[in-house]
């Protein structure tokens, strides 16, 4: 009856991880973290230290999508690397400032591509570039910081489909 339970409770506190994955915050490791309290309190009868490896490095991989994909794809578009660092510095700092917006999830998320358009598109205008070219780079790095986005997303989603799967008592 406590193993449903503290299942039950895995399972709610894994889909809010993955929520609060959504607005930019480091849900994805929160849910490696809840995933490895349950672990202890299940004394590792469902969620072993295998599962937990799994888990920390699926994080790991989905973090290093969100963040770098923005700055390859400046970088692609033809983009310096003060554009590819202005896209990830601006991706964090555009979430963070909308963030304040009242409108859960949806201002977090038009923060995060404004800012990586603004930080890819001004630091490549700051470089020298002309201003047709920079905005093709911060466009670049837009649609690239949506492409690690979604990534990020599917892997949170299998992550807790793997927890799903393994805490099963």
């Amino acid at each position: 009856m406590i193993a449903a339970i503290l299942y039950l409770i895995l399972l709610g506190a894994s889909v809010a991880s993955l929520l609060v994955a959504l607005v930019g915050f480091p849900g994805l490791w929160l849910m490696t973290a809840i995933a490895a309290v349950y672990s202890l309190f299940t004394r590792e009868q469902y969620i072993g230290a295998r599962t937990l490896l799994l888990l920390l490095l699926l994080s790991l991989i989905a973090e290093l999508l969100d963040l770098l994909v923005a700055g390859a794809a400046a970088r692609r578009a033809g983009g310096g690397k003060k554009a590819a660092i202005g896209a990830v510095v601006g991706g964090i700092v555009g979430g963070l400032l909308f963030s304040i917006i009242p409108i859960p999830i949806v201002a977090t998320i038009l923060g995060i591509a404004v800012g990586t358009f603004v930080g890819a598109a001004g630091m490549e205008l700051y470089g020298g570039g002309e201003v047709e070219h920079s905005m093709r780079v911060g466009v670049g790095a837009m649609k690239g910081r949506a492409y690690g986005f979604a990534g990020k997303l599917a892997v949170g989603v299998f992550m807790v489909l793997v927890i799903v799967w393994m805490g099963w008592p």
